[in-house]
């Protein structure tokens, strides 16, 4: 045990999708864990959203395990739905979630044990849940003179709303999702409009099955199990094509261009001489898997990202990351958050010296009570 931290079994970094459904499971088999989350309140990177992104437009939201969300309306912001959602998750559970808790570093402790460093205080754990997400990250890409730039630049997670680019000219840099959406109501109050990719974007026409979600997910497992930093799910799912993209891509408004060579004082420029003169670039250029509170354990591989398998570090087998790579859709981080219990189950019961210990890791789960009766069998299955 570290001098001075609090000793708990297993402790959960971050409190969105995937690390609710961890705090459920670790809760249901009575493991003793604290749940630390950076936020200010319930909710995850969703109360973040901009308030134009109403819950009727999001693509997909699964279920917690164990609580379905019901009756939600399609016109109220979806940062307030799920945030009512998930708060209401914890009060039904008993996940008493301690926040904000902004944890610095993750070390190796004494007795094999992990130091958990954060603002509010230092854990002793015996395994670590990380489920930081990637909404702490943006990616904001470089290009020669932007620092020059004499208009305003802003990120997908400083996106305010369509109202402040009303008569402005703005560029839209990148071929997500949520590019896509931006271009679509901006267009609508904007002056001007230039959207701006390196590749050319993808189109999904019909539907995306349950064999098209499994080969998606294959190919980004394939890259985490290279130990190259994950892209996201949907970055290879191809873009929905919907009736508001259609009606995009037929006024005009998704006619996309190559991406630029530099960035002026007063827009952006090409190498063959076009410029495009802007008040605003709009960087809807993702986000980055937020474990830099890792680098002390030396997780990363050659290639720059964490080799896992299942959800377990490769180099570690006591951290385990849920919603990193192919368990970062909403249903992929509730499985990946009862896979990775059951790991940490059997990692408990060897004992620090190996050996089986029966009646697992005698936890007596007071961080995290599991509330509110007997769930169906069906849904604490996944």
């Amino acid at each position: 045990m570290v001098r001075g931290a609090a000793g708990v079994d297993v402790v959960v970094v971050g409190a969105g999708q995937a690390g609710l459904s961890s705090a459920y499971h670790l809760a249901r088999a009575g493991i003793d864990h604290v749940v630390l989350d950076r936020a200010p309140r319930p909710g995850g990177a969703w109360q973040f959203r901009w308030p134009s992104l109403t819950y009727g437009k999001v693509h997909g939201m699964h279920a917690l395990p164990g609580m379905e969300l019901t009756d939600a309306d399609p016109l109220r912001p979806s940062s307030a739905v799920i945030g009512e959602y998930f708060g209401a998750y914890e009060d039904r559970f008993g996940l008493r979630v301690r926040r904000p808790v902004h944890v610095t570093a993750v070390r190796d402790g004494a007795d094999g044990r992990l130091r958990v460093e954060s603002s509010a205080g230092t854990w002793s754990a015996r395994a670590l849940i990380n489920a930081t997400g990637t909404w702490d990250r943006p990616f904001w890409p470089r290009y020669p003179g932007q620092e020059t730039f004499r208009g305003r630049q802003l990120h997908t997670a400083d996106y305010p709303g369509p109202r402040e680019f009303a008569g402005a000219r703005v560029v839209v840099v990148g071929g997500g999702t949520s590019a896509v959406q931006h271009l679509l109501e901006i267009a609508e109050v904007a002056a001007e409009t230039t959207w701006v990719t390196r590749r050319p974007p993808v189109f999904r026409d019909g539907s995306f099955g349950e064999a098209e979600g499994r080969a998606a997910v294959a190919l980004v497992d394939d890259r985490v199990r290279q130990g190259l930093p994950p892209q996201s799910v949907v970055s290879v799912t191809g873009l929905p094509l919907n009736e508001a993209v259609r009606a995009g891509l037929a006024s005009g408004v998704l006619d996309r261009q190559d991406a630029f060579d530099r960035i002026t004082a007063t827009g952006v420029a090409w190498a063959d001489g076009r410029q495009v003169e802007a008040d605003v670039i709009l960087w809807a250029t993702g986000f980055r898997a937020a474990i830099d509170h890792l680098a002390p354990l030396h997780l990363r591989e050659p290639g720059g990202g964490i080799r896992v398998e299942g959800t377990r570090a490769d180099r570690d087998e006591r951290i385990h990351l849920v919603g990193y790579g192919p368990s970062a859709s909403t249903i992929g981080a509730n499985r990946a958050g009862g896979a990775a219990v059951r790991e940490i189950r059997r990692l408990l019961a060897r004992g620090a010296d190996g050996t089986d210990r029966a009646g697992g890791s005698g936890g007596s789960g007071a961080a995290g009570g599991l509330g509110g009766g007997r769930e169906p069998a069906a849904a604490l299955s996944a």
